[in-house]
């Protein structure tokens, strides 16, 4: 017979606060749908790993559920389901809702770029008989991580007739892959003295692309140009045409599960393909949408946010206008009673780098989606700081839908730090609050998190979208 709690255990029961691993607390339906949900990720990751690949494949997603583009100036109607496509790194979607935007919108903001290696402008050389690419590394990357990485190489070159010709190269099981290269141990007793990052100076992150020389020429390029010869032969461009391409090697293998139990997903772009996925389909799969409902894909989060395509550019505002003015409501009006959910990643608790942590206040893998009230660095600069009424509501609104969360930080206070790009949203007079998916291992080429997590990233965007 069970013997009754203690008064004293009533009130810890009642009175503390205590996490609990969400697979104690999920139904079997739900382990399910977590699967599902996990093996369309997957996919998505493997298709998106460039903000252009990721932008392509959410249209593709959108359209199959009744998107259309939007054209300024269309009429529109609760249930309209329309995107704009910001030159085609970007991506802005919106179901309309039954409410008037005069009484605001529910927003889901994510960025789709991660780190990686870009080419630079003049990037083909040879040098004693190998061809490389020279790069520019893109983000907070930690150099040391991409050498020696099967690297596939991703973008556009854009000719100066107009055309601009798609590159991949390296993605398909029996293709050709790329690395950076790295010392052997037996020569790198200097190399293992120098500090990580003086160890592995950008300079050298450069990508092998060849060793057969053309074959009938006596010059000192042979194996450049026989590179060249085969770029030009498969998409016809020339050397001088890297001046107007945008390339970018990225690590080469698929997503997978990861652990013998398969509970966790691991890849490349996680950080932060796993919220902008999350926000997208939250949008597909809501049923209803009282107010109406944005989604916000930007780029180049990594580096500030900046440019015609980060979150800080105007073409956000210039799509919410264009939304209000189809009802007659003003800008300013519509932000100040808006919602907005900056749909990040924070950092898994990692029991190996326990002293980079404050535990107490640390995300852990399979506890939920990770409510951050704030990002930033040391005392809080550049961060959103969301106010206690805002954290007060998306607690309630997630325990009325029975969505898994948890409270979290970035690490130690003075441990380092990082931003989102709530803080541009904030900036905009929206009420906005850091959510996103723990990652152990962020910024590395393989990122992982846990399967759980991820789901109920989906689901707190799913009721957002759904709320009041």
């Amino acid at each position: 017979m069970e013997q009754p709690k203690t008064l004293a255990e009533q009130k810890r029961e009642a009175l503390f606060y205590r996490k609990k691993n969400g697979y104690d607390r999920i139904s079997p339906e739900e382990r399910q749908a977590m699967t599902a949900y996990c093996a369309g990720y997957k996919r998505f990751l493997d298709e998106g790993k460039t903000e252009r690949d990721a932008v392509s494949a959410a249209i593709s997603l959108a359209e199959d559920r009744g998107f259309r583009p939007y054209v300024r100036g269309m009429a529109l109607h609760p249930g309209d389901k329309v995107y704009y496509n910001n030159r085609g790194k970007s991506l802005m979607l919106a179901v309309i809702g039954q409410q008037n935007l005069s009484t605001g919108a529910h927003i889901g903001a994510a960025h789709i770029d991660s780190p990686r290696l870009d080419l630079k402008p003049s990037p083909l050389y040879e040098e004693d008989d190998l061809a490389f690419f020279k790069t520019h590394y893109y983000g907070g990357l930690r150099k040391y991580q991409w050498v020696t990485t099967p690297l596939e190489l991703r973008g556009v070159v854009a000719l100066t007739d107009g055309r601009t010709v798609p590159i991949r190269i390296g993605h398909d099981p029996d293709d050709l892959q790329l690395l950076v290269t790295d010392l052997l141990p037996h020569l790198g007793e200097e190399q293992s003295k120098a500090t990580l990052d003086k160890a592995f100076p950008g300079e050298i992150l450069n990508i092998l692309i060849g060793s057969e020389p053309f074959p009938d020429s006596q010059g000192s390029d042979r194996v450049k140009l026989m590179v060249m010869d085969l770029l030009h032969e498969k998409y016809g461009f020339t050397e001088e045409d890297f001046i107007s391409a945008e390339l970018s090697a990225v690590p080469a293998y698929p997503a997978r599960d990861v652990g013998l139990d398969r509970s966790m997903v691991g890849g490349y772009g996680q950080d932060d393909r796993v919220c902008g996925y999350a926000a997208l389909t939250g949008l597909l799969e809501a049923e209803r949408y009282p107010k109406t409902a944005v989604v916000m894909l930007v780029d180049k989060e990594e580096i500030g946010s900046t440019g015609v395509s980060g979150m800080k550019s105007q073409a956000f505002d210039t799509f919410m206008a264009d939304l209000c003015a189809a009802q007659g409501v003003e800008l300013r009006v519509c932000y100040e009673h808006s919602i907005c959910l900056s749909a990040d990643v924070t950092a898994a608790y990692d029991p190996n780098y326990a002293s980079a942590y404050e535990k107490r206040n640390s995300a852990l893998v399979n506890y939920g989606v990770g409510f951050s009230k704030y990002t930033g660095a040391g005392g809080k600069y550049d961060c959103n700081d969301a106010s206690a009424e805002l954290v007060a509501y998306f607690r309630r609104l997630m325990d009325e839908n029975g969505v898994l969360w948890q409270m979290a930080e970035l690490g130690k206070v003075d441990g380092g730090g990082g931003g989102t790009v709530a803080c541009y949203m904030g900036d905009r007079n929206i009420a906005t609050m850091d959510a996103g998916v723990p990652v152990l291992c962020m910024h590395a080429p393989f990122e992982v998190t846990g399967k759980l997590d991820c789901y109920m990233s989906f689901r707190s965007m799913k009721a957002l979208f759904e709320a009041e």
